[in-house]
This record gives C-alpha cells, sequence and structure tokens, in this order.
C-alpha cells in the first residue's frame, strides 16, 4: 500500500479544521455522546469510546472539554438521540463520495446532502453504489518529523501488534488493520508513545480518479466544502485525487 501519500491530504483536512474547530469538536461531541451511550462513560470498559478520545487528542480538543462531554452524556444519556447514516452517490468526472452522518434530524440531514451533491454537479445514488470501490480498514497515519522511531522497528511494532500492512511515504508512515483490530493496534503504539497524526476507521479508494478540467474540479471541491461544513456530517470519503 505504498506509492500515494494521504499524509498531505490529511495535513490539508486538518488545517481546514484548525480554521473551523467548532466543527471538528462538535463532530467528536456527537461521537462521544453516541460512544458513552451505548457502552457508558468509563474508556477503561468502553473501547469505542476510547477510540473516540484518541481521535478527540489528535484533534488537538482539550482535556476538560473531552472529560465535559463525557460527563454531558453520562447524566443525560436519554436525550441522546443520533442516529448513524450512510449517503453514496457521485461527484463530477465519475468520482465516487461517501458521506457519514450522525444526526437527530434525518429529513434535515438528507435534504443537506443532496443539495450539496446538486449544487456541485453530482447526484446521490443508492446504498451500495459506490462503497463497493473503498475498503474498509483502520488507518493510522505517523508524522515522521513526530517520531524518533526508526522505520524497520516502526514497522515490525505495529506488525505485532496485529497490523495488516506498513508503508513508509515521503513525510509519514502508513499503517492499515482490518476494522476489528484497529483499536487494539493503536493502543499497542500508543503504549509506546508513538505520536500519531491521525487515527481512525476510514474508506479507502481502491482506485483514486483525477480531475483534468478546472470546471470539474470546482464542481468537486464544492461538494465536499459544503458537506464538510454540515454539522450533521460526520466524515466524507472520496476516491478524488488531488493535484
Amino acid at each position: 500500500m505504498s506509492g500515494h501519500s494521504k499524509f498531505a491530504n490529511i495535513k490539508h483536512k486538518k488545517e481546514k479544521n484548525d480554521a473551523a474547530k467548532g466543527k471538528i469538536f462538535t463532530v467528536i461531541g456527537r461521537e462521544i455522546a453516541v460512544a458513552v451511550k451505548e457502552g457508558g462513560p468509563d474508556p477503561n470498559n468502553n473501547s469505542k469510546l476510547r477510540d473516540v478520545i484518541s481521535k478527540a487528542k489528535a484533534n488537538n480538543m482539550p482535556n476538560d472539554t473531552i472529560e465535559r462531554g463525557i460527563k454531558r452524556a453520562a447524566g443525560d444519556a436519554n436525550s441522546v438521540d443520533y442516529v448513524y447514516n450512510t449517503y453514496e452517490g457521485y461527484g463530477p468526472g465519475g468520482t465516487a463520495i461517501i458521506v457519514d452522518t450522525l444526526t437527530d434530524n434525518k429529513n434535515r440531514t438528507a435534504s443537506n446532502v443532496r443539495n450539496a451533491f446538486t449544487k456541485g454537479g453530482g447526484n446521490v445514488g443508492t446504498t451500495g453504489c459506490v462503497s463497493y470501490m473503498f475498503d474498509k480498514k483502520g488507518q493510522i497515519i505517523i508524522d515522521k518529523e513526530e517520531c524518533s522511531m526508526d522505520a524497520d522497528d516502526l514497522m515490525m511494532a505495529a506488525l505485532d501488534a496485529g497490523a495488516e500492512d506498513f508503508a513508509e511515504e515521503e513525510d509519514s508512515y502508513e499503517i492499515i488493520t482490518a476494522p476489528d483490530n484497529f483499536s487494539e493496534v493503536r493502543e499497542a503504539l500508543e503504549k509506546q508513545d508513538i505520536p500519531m497524526a491521525s487515527a481512525e476507521v476510514t474508506m479507502i479508494p481502491q482506485n483514486y480518479v483525477k480531475l483534468t478540467s478546472e470546471e470539474d474540479i470546482k464542481k468537486i471541491n464544492k461538494i465536499l466544502d459544503l458537506l464538510n461544513e454540515d454539522d450533521d456530517v460526520q466524515a466524507v470519503y472520496t476516491n478524488y485525487e488531488e493535484e
């Protein structure tokens, strides 16, 4: 799984998030609420909550904000009424887009998602229409500048922990796991104080699509920007490869 650096895209996403921290904190806050409702407020007994806390820390969410979110969800669990929903569709040039949402109003979210696709010249399709082009995997990205460990030692640590694959890119290392092994691998690396730029279960495209038309590039960026600005949208996956 080498030859394509995802780190540049993740840094680009982080820069966007840094400019709108309220959005990413809203996203993570909802994930904390759902994780607490499903598995309780103690991260030692709730692996899903541990994963969300790790994601929160990777996005520089303050510890007191995380703790407040857990306490609020634990004290008011019955009021947490978010529903997961996934939309699939097509952007310009045959690009594929998957949108994960977590919402308390499915009608509002469906309308917003369709609106985003329409404004960018795309369209929402049926369930399964593009997800077969992606593999669901745990993905851990490590910034080379932040990691003092030798590449071979890091690879062995990842594989010993249960990772499926390891790739060295120009500016980063990428560790791939099966979704069910993600928490175990992430926690094993955390215990070795290995810093992570990103750690999440994600949808990885089997192939990437490059757009050459300036108009198509503008359109897909319109779709992605509108989706990423929506508080109900938890994650957006696409096989569009930015230049």
